[in-house]
């Protein structure tokens, strides 16, 4: 049966309704899955319809369980379906709300919102059953990419060696706690009232937080006075040159593992290709960059 098919069928069984057809009309982003808002019996929900190869990538029983402690925590959308097994999630709609990508991911105001969300997932009491090592999920990858017969950049084995390598000789003291691992500024939602959340959290696991701080600054490609306004508000001081260079080394990392993430998908049928390449050029350009020089910025790493 097909994805949208499955879907379809879990809503009307769902719902006990078997007029209900699976609408696509209105779609709410999405690029490890694929999100549809609809109006079933006069409530708006968001229908989370899977990509493709995500359930090879991720367990969904630990994304149920991780789901879970976030609405615990009050920072998850209200989750109403959670299907383990297909991936298939419904979510109540946030009324009102606009993600941050859309509402300008520079904007202080905004900036302290991500800031706040991202503190008090850190300093969950409740820790998450799993661990999120960016280097066993890039292994991980590597064989699904193998599985599907694909192949890597010509350079690709040398510059991850040079990058584990840069890694083990930079990165100092990294901490547990919990993370969403996955802060693209899609992910933080603001409705009407200013309420702000965050979802969407396949990825979360216990990491470093530096990893959550440089994915937002890397996929919003933060201009360099926001990089200083988010480091001051979430580490209440400009962090030490120790702390930048890890934020570094995992911005750069986030290319290279989201590079091979894509090729899963371009290898499995759908246009990634682009996308591929666009990370794994910036990858390629600030592993070169960030060798050379130590003071090697933020703001450049996020540049194309």
């Amino acid at each position: 049966m097909k994805m949208e098919e499955l879907v379809q069928k879990k809503l009307r069984l769902i719902f006990n309704d078997d007029s209900i057809i699976f609408d696509k009309s209105r779609f709410a982003g999405g690029l490890t899955n694929y999100n549809y808002i609809m109006n079933i019996h006069g409530t708006e929900y968001v229908v989370r319809q899977p990509g493709g190869m995500t359930n090879q990538m991720i367990d969904r029983n630990i994304e149920k369980v991780n789901n879970s402690i976030a609405s615990e925590l009050g920072l998850n959308s209200e989750c109403f379906y959670f299907d383990e097994l297909s991936g298939i999630k419904i979510s109540v709609y946030i009324k009102n709300s606009k993600n941050i990508a859309l509402a300008d991911p520079c904007n202080p105001k905004n900036l302290r919102a991500v800031s706040d969300l991202m503190k008090k997932t850190h300093a969950s009491p409740k820790d998450f059953p799993n661990i999120f090592d960016w280097q066993a999920e890039l292994n991980k990858y590597e064989d699904i990419v193998r599985e599907l017969n694909g192949s890597f950049f010509f350079d690709y084995a040398a510059l991850k060696k040079e990058l584990y390598d840069y890694v083990n000789e930079n990165i100092r003291n990294t901490i547990s706690v919990p993370c969403h691992n996955d802060t693209v500024p899609e992910n933080f939602v603001v409705d009407g009232e200013g309420r702000a959340y965050l979802i969407d959290w396949e990825y979360a696991g216990m990491n470093d937080p530096s990893w959550d701080v440089a994915a937002y600054v890397l996929e919003s490609r933060l201009t360099e006075e926001a990089i200083e306004y988010l480091l001051l508000d979430y580490y209440g001081q400009m962090p030490s040159n120790e702390e930048i260079l890890k934020i570094k080394c995992y911005m750069v990392a986030q290319d290279i593992l989201w590079t091979v993430w894509a090729l899963i998908r371009h290898y499995n049928g759908e246009d990634f290709l682009d996308y591929c390449n666009l990370r794994y050029e910036r990858f390629r350009k600030n592993m070169k960059a960030m060798k050379a020089s130590p003071d090697y910025s933020l703001a450049e790493i996020v540049k194309n």
